[in-house]
C-alpha cells in the first residue's frame, strides 16, 4: 500500500489535541485531495488544460454575446429620450419605415411632453475612393438638441456637422469606407460627403458603420421628403409619469408604437440575437464549452481515483464516511477547477484586449466574470460525480484481499 507521496503514512498516523479527544486516523480532505493531484502531475496538467479551454470557449462565446447585445442597441442606450415614437411594427432600432412630421406636433400637445426630437436611421450607399461601394446606416440628428449625436468623439466637433455635406464615422470602419483622414472627401448615394470627425468604439451589429450628420443631411443624402422621418424621441417634462405620458400616446398617434426607451433596446437585443438565431448559436457554443470541461474533468478524476482505489478501500475499513470520500473527490474538482479558471479568464482577458481594436466586441463585464466562475464550479462537480458513484462501490474489505 506504499504510495510515493506518503499516503499509508497519513493513513496510519493517529495524533490526538491537548484534550485528549483522539482524532480520527485518516488525513484532512483538502491535503488529501491535493496530494492525490500532485502526485500525478502531468494528469493534473491534463485537467488544467482542459478547464482553461472551457473557460476560455464559455468566456469568448457569452463575452460575444454580451458585446452582441449591447451593440444592438447602442443607438437606444446612447439617447437622452424617455420615449421613443417609432412606425408600427418596428421591431429594431436599425431597420424601420417613416413617420410623418405631423406625429411630432401630436406628440408635443400631450400633457407631460418637453420635447420631441427627430432622429433618422436609414441604409445608404458609401462610395470609397477606390471606386467600391460600402453599406453603411445614416444616422441623422437634430443639432440643436443633439439627441441621436455620436458618442465617443476623438477628433472633430459636433458643431462642425453644421456644413451641409458634413459626417462623422468610427475610427473602427475608417479602412472599410476607405477614410484615412478627416476633411476627406466620398460620396452616399451620389451625393458628395466630408468627413469632419471621428469616433471610436460605435460598433455596429449589422456591419455597416453608422455615419452621424445633421437630420436635414440624412434627408437630403436618402431622399426623405422634409416632411418624413424614421423615429421621434420624446423627453418628459420634470416629475411626468412615463408610464402615463406612454398611455396618453398610444390613445392620440395612430400607426405607431410608443417605447420606452429601455423596452425597446430590449427588444432591439431580442430581434437580433434570438429571431435571427445568432444568440442562439452562441450560447450552443457556450455549452458546448461546458460539455467539454466536464468530460475532460470527468476523465482525469476519475482515473485518479481508480489509481487509488485500495486507498479509498482502506479509508471506508477504518471507518471514514461516505461524506468524507465524496469531500475529498469534490476537493479535487474544486482545486481543478480555482486553478483552471485563472488561468482560462487570463486567457479570456488577452483576448478581450486582443480583440478591443476589432470590430467584433468581446465584453466582460464584472458580473459576467462570476457567472463563468459559477459555470467553472458546476462543470469540475458534474465531472466529480461520476468518481463519487465509483467511490459508494467500493468494498471495505477488498483491502484485506
Amino acid at each position: 500500500m506504499a504510495q510515493n507521496d506518503g499516503m499509508a503514512f497519513l493513513l496510519l498516523r493517529r495524533t490526538a489535541p491537548s484534550g485528549g479527544a483522539e482524532r480520527p486516523p485518516w488525513p484532512g480532505t483538502t491535503l488529501l485531495a491535493w496530494r492525490n493531484l500532485a502526485h500525478d502531475q502531468a494528469r493534473f496538467l491534463v485537467t488544467l488544460i482542459g478547464v482553461l479551454f472551457a473557460v476560455l470557449l464559455m468566456g469568448v462565446q457569452l463575452g460575444l454575446l454580451v458585446g452582441f447585445a449591447r451593440t444592438t442597441s447602442g443607438l437606444v442606450d446612447h439617447t437622452d429620450a424617455e420615449l421613443w415614437i417609432v412606425p408600427a411594427g418596428t421591431t429594431n432600432v436599425d431597420i424601420a419605415g417613416r413617420l410623418d412630421e405631423q406625429r411630432r406636433f401630436e406628440a408635443l400637445a400631450v400633457p407631460g411632453v418637453a420635447s420631441v426630437d427627430r432622429l433618422m436611421m436609414q441604409f445608404a450607399f458609401w462610395k470609397k475612393p477606390d471606386g467600391g461601394n460600402e453599406s453603411v446606416g445614416l444616422v441623422g440628428f437634430d443639432l440643436a438638441s443633439r439627441s441621436g449625436a455620436p458618442w465617443q468623439l476623438v477628433e472633430g466637433r459636433i458643431e462642425d456637422l453644421a456644413i451641409d455635406d458634413a459626417v462623422i464615422i468610427d475610427r473602427l470602419y475608417a479602412g472599410k469606407l476607405g477614410v484615412e483622414r478627416v476633411g476627406q472627401t466620398v460620396e452616399i448615394n451620389n451625393r458628395r460627403a466630408r468627413v469632419v470627425g471621428f469616433t471610436d468604439g460605435i460598433r455596429t451589429f449589422t456591419q455597416s458603420p453608422y455615419v452621424f450628420t445633421t437630420h436635414r443631411n440624412a434627408q437630403r443624402y436618402t431622399q426623405f421628403p422634409p416632411e418624413q422621418t424614421t423615429y421621434l424621441l420624446v423627453k418628459l417634462a420634470p416629475g411626468a409619469d412615463p408610464a402615463v405620458v406612454q398611455q396618453a400616446l398610444r390613445q392620440r398617434i395612430r400607426y405607431a408604437d410608443i417605447w420606452r426607451a429601455g423596452d425597446f433596446a430590449r427588444q432591439a437585443q431580442t430581434y437580433w440575437l434570438a429571431t435571427t438565431g445568432a444568440g442562439s448559436a452562441l450560447l450552443l457554443a457556450a455549452l458546448l464549452g461546458l460539455v467539454v470541461g466536464v468530460v475532460i474533468v470527468g476523465q482525469t478524476l476519475y482515473a485518479t481515483t481508480m489509481d487509488r482505489l485500495p486507498e479509498y478501500a482502506t479509508l471506508r475499513a477504518m471507518g471514514a464516511p461516505n461524506r468524507y470520500l465524496y469531500a475529498v473527490i469534490l476537493k479535487q474538482a474544486a482545486i481543478s477547477a480555482v486553478f483552471g479558471f485563472a488561468v482560462g479568464m487570463s486567457a479570456v482577458f488577452a483576448l478581450v484586449f486582443t480583440m478591443a481594436r476589432s470590430n467584433v466586441a468581446v465584453n466582460m463585464p464584472g458580473w459576467l466574470v462570476v457567472v463563468l466562475g459559477l459555470l467553472t464550479v458546476l462543470m469540475c462537480a458534474l465531472g466529480a460525480t461520476v468518481s463519487i458513484r465509483r467511490i459508494t462501490r467500493i468494498d471495505p474489505t477488498s483491502v484485506f484481499q
